[in-house]
């Protein structure tokens, strides 16, 4: 009996002490429902041509895309135009993306321009933004980069590494944006050298997207130049680069000294081109990565990202590689140059003079 009485006095005692926490406004009833946890931004990439696996341009896309999702938590879904998409394939890829929620939709490449011109005006409340082209539209973010920067600094190393006095460059298509590249790179190697002898060679002209993908024709180019004393190459032709490696390891291989530039991504550390990383002295670096982080991130904040976008030196949105211990030779020289753009002592052409 003694223990049921001390066990009735527990009992009130503890609801004596609920009693006094509901007291205070703390009851199940009545606390504050939780606040739902926001939705993901969910984001919609296309690529240009195959898509990821390039070594390159999209390699740089995506590599922007996958910081995001670990860093901010974004949903993420990519598609591919394929090497022979027309304007209305391109425009059924972003509007694939739109219809389904995703914001932003990022366009990897100009060849997008077109589509998404026609696509943004019927997704008012959907940002957009394209890689290395301007679309005018309210909701729309362009993202350019100063290629013809990064390639000035590409140049002087180039010079700078050089031996015989000459070296090379190979575009893919012939347009304006490849252009810069090799403007660039001849007032860099120009400005070490002005009696370097440069050869250049494009694989199509413009308005012809084999360009982009016709490495036997790069390497046969490449050949030509070493034969005719070029012993360092930079190359700015997508697919197409392959075929530079290619002809200068073979050269390599056999004897001579000559050393490759990669271009947008650090080639030196992609796997797929890991048989040619020896001689791949540095890569001009074009940070789509930078700028894709960037057109997300704004979205997460609230902020999109419209309108024209520079990503220049001053926004580490070019630059070149050091993976390859081999350019620590001509960094202080390319460092000098940096500088000297960013402070406006040097203004770089993006025609070739």
């Amino acid at each position: 009996m003694l223990k049921g009485v001390k066990l009735a006095s527990i009992l009130a005692v503890a609801s004596l002490a609920l009693a006094a926490c509901g007291s205070s406004g703390t009851t199940a009833e009545s606390a504050a429902p939780t606040e739902p946890a926001a939705a993901a931004v969910k984001v919609g990439m296309a690529y240009d041509q195959d898509g990821k696996g390039d070594g390159s341009f999209n390699d740089a896309a995506f590599a922007g895309l996958s910081k995001a999702q670990a860093d901010l938590g974004v949903e993420i879904k990519e598609v591919n135009s394929g090497a022979s998409a027309t304007d209305a394939t391109r425009e059924e890829l972003l509007t694939l993306l739109a219809d389904g929620g995703y914001n932003p939709v990022i366009a990897v490449g100009f060849a997008y321009s077109t589509a998404l011109a026609a696509v943004a005006t019927k997704y008012p409340d959907t940002t957009f933004a394209i890689v290395d082209s301007v679309v005018d539209a309210p909701n729309v973010g362009s993202l350019i980069f100063a290629a013809e920067q990064g390639s000035y600094l590409t140049g002087v190393i180039a010079a700078s590494a050089s031996k015989s006095g000459t070296i090379g460059f190979i575009g893919g298509m012939e347009i304006d944006l490849i252009k810069a590249f090799e403007a660039g790179y001849i007032e860099g190697a120009q400005s070490v050298n002005p009696d370097i002898k440069i050869e250049s060679k494009y694989m199509g002209a413009a308005g012809d997207n084999t360009a982009w993908n016709v490495p036997e024709k790069a390497k046969t180019a490449t050949d030509g130049m070493i034969a005719n004393g070029a012993d360092v190459i930079y190359a700015a032709a997508g697919g197409s680069g392959l075929g530079m490696f290619q002809s200068v390891k073979a050269a390599a291989d056999g004897g001579a000294t000559v050393w490759a530039i990669g271009v947008d991504s650090d080639q030196y550390t992609v796997p797929a081109l890991a048989e040619y990383k020896d001689i791949i002295v540095t890569s001009m670096l074009k940070r789509v990565d930078v700028a894709v982080y960037d057109v997300i991130k704004a979205v997460v904040d609230g902020a999109p990202l419209v309108g024209i976008n520079n990503f220049d030196l001053s926004k580490d949105g070019v630059g070149y590689s050091t993976s390859n211990s081999a350019v620590s030779a001509f960094t202080a020289a390319a460092d000098a140059a940096a500088e000297k753009i960013k402070s406006g002592e040097v203004v770089v052409g993006t025609t070739v003079k």
